[in-house]
């Protein structure tokens, strides 16, 4: 379902290419990520960062979770995504082995070469789930990884779109689409994948105390899905 039917907010709102593009230059610092994801990432367990050899990061945007997997590890990072602007900071930061500017849901990436898909604050903005989780499959090796973080659906229910400041000062919207968990979980099923870990994060003390803090003011408060798996029948073959 499109978010606008929930949006109370009435910003104009552009497409993904035109809104990250536009976004790009004040992304990051907008994210404050040392206070929303990335406390995220933290907790999972079934993961051992350190242990990856190549992780494929879909809808990679500036970097900003490229920079956490590279800290906790990770030795090689192939990036994706729809906006040249946001690729062009990405690259600045010097982390990633390729970048390339494609659709997450078809990218250029080689098959079953990654040990871990990480797609960041991406899903709603899909009109459809089922060819994330496939293209993912895809990617992954045999018992690999799916890490995904995205905008919590009770702010989309509640009138917040994903929305950021214009340099002009003026609000706008991107395109986004409402899911429920149970939306992910299904078409991660039909794909094969196995959920490990569900972890969620509520606006508390520090997000609101930091400077222009607001639900509206970049995707707060994310959830995360941690899938491990590969389709059914592979899966058989390997524990054979």
């Amino acid at each position: 379902m499109k978010a606008s039917v929930f949006d109370q907010q009435h910003s104009p709102t552009l497409s993904v290419q035109e809104g990250y593009t536009a976004w790009a230059a004040t992304y990051d610092e907008m994210k404050a990520g040392s206070l929303m994801d990335y406390p995220l990432l933290a907790r999972i367990q079934a993961v051992a960062w350190g242990q990856l050899e190549a992780v494929a990061d879909l809808a990679c945007g500036t970097g900003r979770t490229g920079v956490w997997l590279k800290e906790h590890g990770v030795r090689f990072l192939d990036g994706v995504d729809l906006t040249e602007a946001m690729l062009e900071q990405a690259r600045a930061k010097g982390i990633y082995r390729r970048l390339s500017l494609a659709d997450l849901r078809q990218t250029p990436l080689s098959a079953h070469s990654y040990d871990l898909v990480s797609v960041g604050l991406a899903d709603e903005h899909l009109p459809e789930l089922l060819p994330l989780y496939q293209e993912a499959a895809r990617l992954v090796r045999p018992a690999g990884y799916l890490v995904l973080v995205g905008y919590h659906p009770f702010f989309q229910l509640s009138g917040v779109p994903t929305t950021f400041e214009q340099r002009t000062g003026e609000p706008a919207t991107i395109e986004g689409y409402v899911y429920l968990f149970s939306a992910h979980v299904q078409a991660a099923n039909e794909c094969g994948w196995l959920l490990r870990e569900l972890h969620e994060r509520l606006i508390d003390e520090a997000w609101i105390a930091r400077p222009s803090a607001s639900p509206a003011s970049g995707s707060s408060g994310p959830r995360m899905l941690a899938g491990r798996g590969r389709p059914r029948k592979r899966l058989a073959r390997r524990t054979r």
